[in-house]
């Protein structure tokens, strides 16, 4: 079992399980070096430590030939937040407002997305990993959510992680670990229009955005698009670990 929200999460009594995050590729600095670099904030890494779960990164990769063998040795995925999907992927023009493309991590992460829900691997989609979720499953994205919901709530400044309250579905998943509300950091400005095939929303912020989706028939699939490695509460992260290990 893993300890709660404020303990260490160390799994007892059995080997920790893999968690593979996914991960973005930039310029980055090190050192006298200024080169592309696989990188992510390491609350993400963090977080997966206490929960009781071994974090691996997993950059964007060309070929899709080893998704099976990752699937092998992974006993749980994190797809993790980053930059705004491009429009093209599913069906709608690009928006002013979003992101430019990065279609070597896009093309990856909704191969791996897909490959994970066939091998029924353990998965938290976090933020932009919601909307590859909802993608890879065949739904839309809004572009801009100020145009949509006339405020900046979701993303209160550049830079400047926010927080909100969201209600959840008691029934779901996501209810039995969180609760039927909570307040969550938030920082996103797009967001889940129509879901993809089988996916259900759990849960939503007052202005009725989509805050989280689960795949029911799955082992462990479930989304939010808020950033839980930004806050203090482990209760996802311990999660998908204690899923993981069973697995």
């Amino acid at each position: 079992m893993t300890e709660g929200r404020t303990g260490t999460g160390e799994t007892l009594g059995r080997t920790p399980p893999i968690i593979g995050v996914t991960a973005y590729e930039e310029p980055a600095r090190w050192g006298e070096w200024v080169r592309e670099a696989a990188l992510l904030p390491s609350s993400y890494l963090r977080s997966i430590e206490r929960a009781g779960g071994v974090p691996v990164l997993i950059p964007p990769q060309e070929t899709l030939r080893g998704l099976a063998t990752l699937m092998r040795q992974l006993d749980g995925l994190v797809l993790a937040g980053g930059s705004d999907l491009d429009p093209a992927l599913y069906g709608a023009q690009r928006h002013p407002k979003t992101g430019s493309a990065h279609p070597r991590r896009d093309r990856f992460e909704l191969a791996l997305a897909r490959a994970a829900i066939e091998a029924d691997l353990p998965f938290l989609g976090i933020c932009r990993g919601l909307q590859v979720l909802n993608v890879a499953r065949g739904g839309t994205l809004i572009q801009h959510l100020p145009e949509a919901v006339g405020h900046h709530e979701h993303r209160p400044a550049p830079g400047k992680i926010g927080t909100h309250r969201v209600r959840i579905d008691p029934a779901s998943r996501l209810g039995k670990i969180l609760g039927e509300t909570a307040d969550v950091p938030t920082y996103h400005h797009q967001a889940a229009q129509r879901l993809g095939s089988g996916l259900v929303a759990v849960a939503w912020t007052s202005d009725q955005v989509v805050e989280a989706v689960e795949l029911p028939e799955h082992r462990f699939g479930l989304a939010v698009q808020w950033h839980p490695e930004d806050g203090d509460d482990l209760r996802l992260f311990e999660s998908l670990v204690a899923e993981a290990a069973g697995r």
